[in-house]
């Protein structure tokens, strides 16, 4: 069974449930609010990025390009993360100190590794408590801002600025609250944000797009929604190092292990390549050499003289050996002047 049909029986089978999630969610929320649960302030700004959905709606590199900016204005940001899929259990993992990586993805998690390697002179730490972790990062590293990765519903937190993020065109997707649906919270949620983007943008479904964002304005007046749009940014190998754009043109297997896989097969595809395959790991998966060597040996069927993946991915493949070589498609976000200017403000 296809995993679209699997979920889609999941949320039938779990539609009863969704009233009883929703309303935990809302006494939860209400309880951070009252002072029932408590939640930590900080002594310096902390910006949240994160979203209502399930699944990947581009809060890496989102989280990512916010650091660069405030990093461009001479703030002194670190990345606070929870570090699903790592090993490191500790209080506080230290992953990157700004000066050096301290953890690799295994220990560290795909995301925050990839934060680490793509944000030299910026500090990246995972802990499970992340109010312990964001601490760590004031009294011991000297930031001077907290950037919170998916922390829309972590409320343990304070923050001065909750950016919420929506992929197109999957925006809400059935508009339920688990386990009947895609949504985390009620809708009522939103109303904590104070800015929205839309990610996921490309010309087959800009029309989608500006009709949510209406909807977006419409519901929650005041609040700015902000169009994300990924932009090419470099091939490279399992080394890391630069290739040519002449790599494309090659007969190239592709293969992820991402949230939605869809959004880099049309990535790879917009750059002018011709997959002649494409495999689909479960979103974090930890790779091994079995796996290349099954994807190489797929590839060679077709004739295929390299694999291709992306950034994400092959921050868990540096060390392993595969018969054919691996490039990384890495893409930036790029958003309006009007985005950076507000992120000045803080």
């Amino acid at each position: 069974m296809r995993k679209k049909t699997k979920q889609r029986l999941a949320f039938f089978l779990g539609r009863p449930l969704s009233p009883i999630y929703g309303a935990l969610m809302r006494k939860r929320a209400a309880w951070y609010r009252s002072g029932v649960m408590e939640s930590i302030a900080l002594p310096v700004p902390v910006i949240s990025v994160g979203n209502l959905t399930m699944g990947g709606t581009g809060k890496t590199p989102m989280t990512i390009y916010i650091a660069r900016c405030l990093q461009a204005a001479g703030r002194r940001p670190a990345i606070i993360s929870r570090g699903y899929g790592g090993k490191a259990n500790q209080a506080v993992n230290l992953v990157s100190d700004g000066e050096r990586c301290l953890l690799d993805a295994v220990m560290a998690g795909d995301e925050p590794r990839l934060m680490a390697d793509s944000l030299p002179g910026v500090a990246v730490v995972t802990g499970v408590k992340r109010a312990v972790a964001a601490d760590f990062a004031v009294r011991e590293l000297g930031a001077d801002i907290i950037v919170l990765d998916d922390g829309f519903q972590h409320m343990a937190l304070q923050r001065d600025f909750d950016l919420v993020l929506f992929k197109a065109p999957f925006f809400m997707g059935n508009g339920r609250v688990f386990p009947g649906g895609d949504l985390r919270e009620p809708l009522g949620a939103l109303a904590r944000a104070d800015a929205f983007a839309i990610t996921g943008i490309d010309r087959q479904n800009q029309a989608a797009v500006d009709d949510f964002k209406k909807y977006l304005m419409k519901e929650f007046p005041g609040r700015p929604v902000f169009k994300a749009e990924y932009c090419f940014k470099s091939l490279t190998d399992q080394e890391g190092a630069v290739v040519g754009d002449e790599v494309l043109g090659r007969k190239l297997y592709g293969f992820c292990g991402l949230a939605e896989p869809g959004g880099f097969l049309r990535t790879v595809s917009a750059q002018g390549a011709s997959l002649f395959g494409f495999a689909v790991f479960p979103d974090h998966h930890l790779y091994t050499e079995a796996d290349l060597m099954k994807l190489s040996e797929d590839a060679a069927r077709f004739g295929c003289e390299g694999l291709i993946t992306s950034g994400k991915d092959m921050i868990k493949l540096k060390r392993l050996s595969c018969p054919l070589p691996i490039y990384s498609l890495n893409v930036d976000l790029s958003l309006p002047e009007a985005f950076a200017d507000l992120l000045r403000s803080f």
